[in-house]
C-alpha cells in the first residue's frame, strides 16, 4: 500500500510514522507514507495556499489551484482508489471504513486547514470524506495520522498476530470483552475460573456474552445494526 498525505504542516505528523506499528510496518515494505507540503504548489515568494472567502466571513480559505496541481502532479504517477479529505463534516471513521481501505493499494490523505478547502477541490478530486469525530481540530494533519494508523494495522503482515485484529473492538459491532494476564490474583482481584479452564469452546462462549453485556451496557447503539 501507498499512501500521499498532502498538508500545510506535514511535520506534525512525522513522529507517529517512526514508532511502533507504523514504523514496523514500513519498516517491512508493506506500506509506504509519503509527506507533501502544499506550500511546494504554492504562489510567490511566499508559497500562498489560502485567501479570504468570497462573500466574506471570518478565516481564511485554501485555495484550488495549489491543491488541484498537487494531486493532479501524483495523479499523473499513479493511479490512486480513493482521494480522501479529512474534514469534520466527512462520514464518521468506523471500523468497516478502515476495513475497506485496508484493501486499497494507493491511498491519497488531503489535511484540511484554516476554514477548509475551496469546494471545487472536492468537485474534481475528492472521493471520499472522513472526520474522526463531532468536533474541530486545528487542521486534519491528526485526523490523518488515525486514519493511517486504524488502516495500516489492518494490513496482513504488520501485526505480529493477524487473528489479533480480527478480535478488536467493532469487528463484529462488539465492544471487546475483559482480558487479564498474570498474575492470577492481584490485590484481592481474581482471573475468571472460566479463562483457566483450558476448555477454548466455553472460553469462547464466555467472551463473546461479556462482549454482548458490555456492548450493551456501553454501546447499546452498536447491538442495533
Amino acid at each position: 500500500m501507498r499512501i500521499d498525505i498532502i498538508s500545510v504542516l506535514p511535520e506534525l505528523m512525522e513522529s507517529p510514522f517512526k514508532a511502533s506499528i507504523l514504523k514496523r510496518a514500513m519498516q517491512k515494505e508493506l506500506v509506504e507514507v509519503y509527506f507533501h507540503h502544499l506550500r511546494d504548489w504554492g504562489f510567490g515568494k511566499h508559497r500562498q495556499i489560502d485567501d479570504e472567502p468570497y462573500g466574506g466571513g471570518a478565516g481564511m480559505v485554501m485555495m484550488v489551484e495549489p491543491i488541484d496541481h498537487c494531486i493532479a502532479t501524483l495523479k499523473a504517477e499513479r493511479e490512486y482508489d480513493e482521494v480522501i479529505y479529512l474534514t469534520p463534516d466527512g462520514q464518521t471513521l468506523n471500523q468497516k471504513i478502515a476495513n475497506g481501505l485496508s484493501l486499497r493499494n494507493n491511498l491519497i490523505f488531503l489535511c484540511g486547514h484554516y476554514k477548509g478547502i475551496d469546494q471545487r477541490v472536492r468537485d474534481l478530486h475528492i472521493t471520499k470524506e472522513i472526520s474522526i469525530g463531532d468536533y474541530v481540530l486545528t487542521g486534519g494533519e491528526l485526523a490523518a495520522c488515525v486514519l493511517a494508523d486504524a488502516v495500516i494495522r489492518l494490513i496482513p503482515g504488520v501485526l505480529n498476530d493477524e487473528q489479533s485484529a480480527l478480535t478488536d473492538s467493532f469487528q463484529d459491532d462488539l465492544l471487546s470483552p475483559p482480558i487479564y494476564t498474570r498474575p492470577e490474583e492481584y490485590k484481592g482481584l481474581t482471573v475468571p475460573q472460566v479463562l483457566l479452564s483450558g476448555n477454548a469452546q466455553v472460553i469462547e462462549d464466555w467472551r463473546y456474552n461479556e462482549a454482548l453485556k458490555i456492548t450493551q451496557e456501553k454501546r447499546p447503539d452498536l447491538l442495533s445494526k
